[in-house]
């Protein structure tokens, strides 16, 4: 007969080069997904991180994409999963914490890229919104600019010709 084992709840931070990311997206993640399916593990979350510059190189690189994931798997496979991690030519490193304490909502929130990709597109809504108004900004920037030249221009002469008024100018004695 076979014993139930207690599935614990982990956090894994997985380690990817940011190029190999960047052009192969898909298959990093089903690396991820495939190491932790044959741990018998039960995938909860797993999303984009942050892509850092990494404070030393790692097999050769300089950057790095980190891959968060949450899983629920028995405690004794966790050392079969980072052997895979080692021995996959995909990841770099693996950090696997136990995160039993974690609640729903903790799993859930932002992540740094999480947390860019929703500012850009803020800031892309607010560009497209307002175009007119840009515009209209654009045009009074302008022309207070180019009346600022202008007056630039005109001072350089005007003190020219108060300082020569100004001048007492030389009568000769007789």
């Amino acid at each position: 007969m076979e014993t139930m084992t207690k599935k614990n709840l982990y956090e894994g931070m997985f380690l990817v080069d940011s190029a190999l990311a960047a052009s192969n997206w898909e298959g990093v993640n089903n690396t991820i997904k495939k190491i932790l399916e044959r741990a018998e593990a039960e995938i909860v979350s797993i999303r984009k991180w942050d892509d850092r510059k990494l404070a030393y190189e790692i097999q050769g690189k300089g950057r790095g994409v980190y891959i968060l994931c949450y899983f629920r798997v028995d405690g004794e496979r966790i050392s079969e999963i980072e052997k895979a991690v080692q021995l996959s030519e995909q990841i770099m490193r693996v950090l696997i914490l136990n995160a039993e304490h974690m609640t729903a909502e903790d799993i859930e929130k932002d992540t740094p890229a999480s947390k860019m990709e929703k500012e850009k597109g803020e800031e892309e809504t607010t560009q497209e919104s307002q175009p007119e108004q840009q515009s209209a900004d654009y045009e009074t920037e302008k022309a207070e600019q180019t009346e600022q030249e202008e007056l630039t221009e005109q001072e350089p002469e005007e003190s020219t010709e108060d300082k020569r008024e100004s001048e007492p100018s030389e009568v000769p004695n007789d």
